[in-house]
């Protein structure tokens, strides 16, 4: 059995904490290898690692830093096939899936190779009488990511990428589900030239979250989870002085005007809901038609673009997603789709007990489809993280717009239509942080800025893009005089100073 051991100060690190957790391969439902959890000792030896390496990093120039984060995109695109295949064996999303996830990471790694103007500051020669004023941005210290099991690859990237180009000190603590790729990347960063402590992974659970919420050289966290443990880490991050930036789960809307392409429209909801086998929490599983004939129209058209939906194997070239994640994680979607049921939506396709010949004991499910499901069904209200895609039916543009703007989550939005006028007051007016206008998965670029809102995100920063830098770092301001010579003296003042 292969066990997977932390990487910390730019080493493999075993652990001694005797306690693990399996990982399996979603195609086979076979464990592959078991993955070490660290106790609060060993992640204390990460933080002091990261610590030694800080002042050394923070101070390399940021040319030097984004050499460095150049290096190590040239060296994830030279191994791309190698790391896909890892995160493929241990998440089960097809290979094709894979590279677009560590594809997505690299964009953030782009953006930090740029890092030298996102962190210079600004400058005012003059403010007042022989003063100027001048701002600079410098690094927090030793700052920590905790990263969900459905994007090992891209969501470290997201948070690591721009914390180490700014000069911080990284502690990675991916998902204990698909935890390979992650250390991959730690050693590849090495490779690329950053010194020893600069990025370390440390593998475990809540005894490991805890260590970082609490740890005192901690000072800033960002997560990415379900809600309530977004909350959870948001309120005792909180308290105890770091900086937090909280992601949290989604239930992303698709609104389907009258006059929208249903040929692309069905083609885009096939992706965005079933995908990756819907593990994305930028997955679109409610569907708004508006009006009965396009609702009829969407459902008949649905029907017919799932059958010919193919699911197969991490490596089968030809399927459209795979297995997903674990068994309990199956069980879990499989009773939301009880739920549905229960609830009095329609099962108009159900993927429940679909079993793949030759995988029987792999962690499939099949796409499903529900219609005439209303915003009061326990089913919609809370996140499914599956291939299930769930119809609610909307008579006016007025009430498809309330129905994402109502809803507990706020990550992201997309409305299919030809008119630009009703998609332009669409995006002003929807209570949700991203929209995409026939866009089915409005993920922003990387020089813009990804985050949701309501329980979609907790802390007031979002991910990447400037308001990374900014939630990386913190600005510094110097007022200086230079006096004329040694003989010229101001008067004592008392009151506080202005420019005048």
């Amino acid at each position: 059995m292969r066990d997977i051991n932390h990487f910390i100060g730019g080493q493999s690190f075993v652990g001694a904490s005797g306690r693990f957790s399996d990982v399996f391969n979603p195609s086979t439902g076979e464990v592959q290898a078991r993955v070490q959890l660290a106790t609060p000792d060993e992640l204390d030896r990460a933080v002091q690692n990261a610590q030694a390496a800080f002042d050394g990093w923070s101070s390399t120039n940021p040319q030097r830093r984004a050499r460095v984060m150049f290096e190590f995109k040239r060296l994830v695109e030279a191994n791309m096939q190698e790391l896909a295949e890892l995160l493929s064996s241990e998440h089960g999303k097809v290979i094709a899936d894979s590279k677009g996830d560590i594809q997505r990471g690299l964009e953030v790694i782009e953006f930090a190779c740029g890092i030298p103007p996102a962190v210079k500051g600004e400058y005012t020669w003059g403010a007042g009488p022989g003063i100027d004023v001048y701002s600079m941005r410098q690094p927090l210290g030793v700052v920590a990511g905790i990263t969900p099991f459905n994007f090992p690859g891209m969501i470290p990237m997201w948070m690591f990428g721009v914390a180490i180009a700014v000069g911080n000190t990284f502690i990675l603590k991916p998902s204990e589900r698909d935890p390979s790729l992650p250390v991959r990347l730690a050693e590849l960063m090495l490779e690329a030239g950053a010194p020893e402590g600069v990025l370390n992974v440390v593998h475990g659970d809540k005894t490991a979250v805890d260590a970082i919420l609490t740890h005192p050289q901690v000072h800033a966290i960002s997560f990415v989870g379900s809600s309530d443990i977004a909350n959870y880490v948001y309120q005792v991050g909180a308290q105890h002085g770091k900086r937090v930036q909280a992601m949290g789960g989604a239930k992303n809307h698709g609104i389907i005007l009258p006059d929208a392409d249903m040929d692309q429209v069905v083609k885009d909801l096939s992706g965005a809901a079933f995908g990756s086998a819907g593990e994305r929490c930028m997955a679109l599983p409610v569907v708004v038609p508006v009006g009965q004939k396009t609702a009829d129209e969407l459902r008949e058209r649905m029907v017919a673009e799932i059958q010919s939906l193919r699911v197969g194997v991490s490596t089968d070239a030809g399927a459209h997603y795979g297995p997903v994640v674990t068994a309990a994680h199956k069980a879990r979607v499989e009773g939301w789709i009880d739920q549905g049921v229960k609830d009095g939506a329609e099962l108009v396709v159900d993927g429940r007990g679909f079993s793949l010949q030759g995988h029987e004991n792999g962690f499939y499910v099949g796409p499903s489809l529900f219609d005439h499901v209303t915003a009061d069904m326990e089913s919609y209200k809370e996140e499914i993280f599956g291939p299930v895609l769930q119809i609610v039916r909307a008579n006016s543009f007025e009430e498809a717009l309330a129905l994402p703007s109502k809803h507990q989550y706020g990550n992201g939005v997309a409305i299919f239509t030809q008119n630009g006028r009703a998609a332009r007051d669409f995006a002003a007016r929807v209570n949700v942080g991203m929209v995409g206008i026939n866009v089915p998965i409005p993920v922003p670029v990387a020089y813009h800025t990804f985050g949701g809102w309501k329980r979609s995100a907790f802390g007031d920063t979002n991910q990447h893009g400037m308001e990374g830098v900014k939630f990386w770092t913190k600005v510094k301001t110097v007022t200086a005089r230079w006096p004329d010579s040694e003989l010229e003296h101001a008067d004592s003042s008392f009151v506080i100073p202005t420019m005048a």
